[in-house]
């Protein structure tokens, strides 16, 4: 009898160094394009469209949007495929390129911002349920909205990426999902006048190059991540294609969505609100609770898997676990608002990362993996006593090239040069050390 591939998710019951078999892996084109659609629609990401404007005149933001979508989403597409070619989770397919040690310092960081995150994403749910039900009941209860949706998100994590996609998302989530951002874009061409809002100046203030590294900045931000999922595709293509077709529509649609209601509604925090207004609360709430818990659900498992790439002992389930509480408390207890410079400082070290890690996988090591050796230090990927000096020492320049554009060039956007950088620098050190050795 074939087994079901959902009987123990995947995500429980294989640690993240053990590459999840071909019998395991259950996503489709159409799986992975429901999950990185989701992850891509929200009212947050409509809030940074929202920042676009009206430093730029309409037009040009959305050039830049479809520009900086099509950039970020094509290199987030190509990450995923690292996941179904090596079928390991994200921090232990860097371990080829890092070092059996030295992925461990990308592991420790990515830990570090994913609990940070996952807790913003539990006060998001929690303040905009608060908010709602003020609204509409007229009573509060902040303390019992962060324990639901902390529990609930946890819940999510502790279950793993087959059974969240496969009987929740596939089976009515993206539905509700497309219901509402289907809802608010009638909503928005029909309220406001949009040839008007086009031909609206910019003021200036947002130079085209920022917009498009801005945009690009979003689908990025799930590098560090997306092979936790992706491991359990059954074909590169169909990964590279759902990826790029899910997460690219959903960022093109929201940062547009949002750029057009900021436009109409002066920008800034009125973005938020106005859209709850013009949504009416119980369908806004549903968009938010739907796209914010599978947010906090990646935050959640991928921390826990992170962590268990150098701390073997500990199992995904029990992990997801703890770093759910551990999401639930901070949301609790501490004022997020002075934690999120430290997070997007974090944050930014993984752009030059990976454009360091997709010159090593496709153009280095050709797609090749010795996935018996990861764990051994004299093995083919100990380097130097475990770590791989040309590849830090092109993730440093990396990093500080980001800094050094963001300081000094702040218009030019730090992002993605800090990528090409790394990336080219890597290049140039391995491509001298086997000229030295020819």
């Amino acid at each position: 009898m074939a087994q079901d591939p959902l009987a123990g998710d995947a995500g429980s019951t294989y640690a993240p160094l053990t590459p999840v078999p071909d019998a395991r892996r259950a996503f489709r084109t159409g799986d992975a394009f429901a999950l990185w659609f989701s992850l891509g629609i929200g009212l947050l990401v409509a809030q940074a469209g929202a920042l676009l404007v009206p430093g730029l005149s309409l037009p040009h933001a959305l050039l830049a949007i479809v520009i900086g979508s099509v950039i970020g989403v094509v290199l987030l597409a190509l990450a995923g495929v690292i996941g179904t070619d090596t079928g390991l989770a994200a921090m232990s397919s860097l371990r080829p390129t890092l070092g059996v040690r030295g992925a461990s310092v990308p592991a420790v960081l990515n830990a570090v911002q994913l609990v940070g995150w996952g807790s913003f994403e539990v006060i998001v749910m929690r303040d905009s349920a608060d908010a709602l039900a003020k609204q509409a009941f007229g009573f509060s209860m902040p303390l019992i909205w962060t324990v639901i949706f902390g529990l609930l998100a946890t819940l999510l994590a502790i279950s793993g990426p087959l059974s969240f996609v496969r009987r929740f998302l596939r089976t009515w989530g993206i539905w509700l999902l497309l219901a509402g951002a289907a809802w608010l874009s009638w909503n928005l061409l029909a309220k406001h006048d949009l040839a008007e809002l086009m031909r609206r100046p910019g003021t200036g203030e947002m130079s085209f190059g920022g917009a498009i590294d801005l945009v690009v900045a979003m689908p990025l931000s799930w590098l560090p991540l997306i092979a936790d999922y992706t491991r359990f595709g059954r074909r590169p293509g169909e990964t590279f294609r759902g990826t790029l077709l899910g997460y690219g529509i959903a960022n093109i649609w929201f940062y547009a969505l949002g750029a057009i209601y900021g436009l109409a509604a002066g920008g800034g925090d009125a973005l938020l609100t106005g859209a709850l207004a013009q949504a009416g609360g119980g369908l806004a709430l549903l968009l938010i609770l739907i796209d914010e818990v599978d947010n906090a659900f990646a935050d959640i498992h991928s921390a826990a898997v992170s962590t268990g790439t150098f701390w073997t002992r500990g199992s995904v389930p029990l992990l997801s676990a703890a770093f759910g509480a551990l999401c639930t408390a901070i949301a609790l207890l501490v004022p997020m608002a002075k934690y999120q410079n430290f997070l997007l400082l974090i944050g930014s070290v993984f752009a030059p990362l990976f454009g360091v890690v997709l010159v090593d996988h496709f153009i280095v090591r050709k797609r090749r993996i010795e996935a018996a050796v990861l764990g051994d230090v004299r093995g083919r990927y100990g380097f130097s006593g475990g770590w791989h000096l040309s590849a830090f020492i092109s993730w440093a320049i990396g990093i500080a090239a980001y800094q050094v554009i963001n300081q000094w060039l702040p218009n030019l956007g730090a992002t993605l040069p800090a990528l090409v950088i790394g990336a080219a620098c890597y290049l140039a050190l391995v491509s001298a050390r086997k000229t030295a050795y020819a």
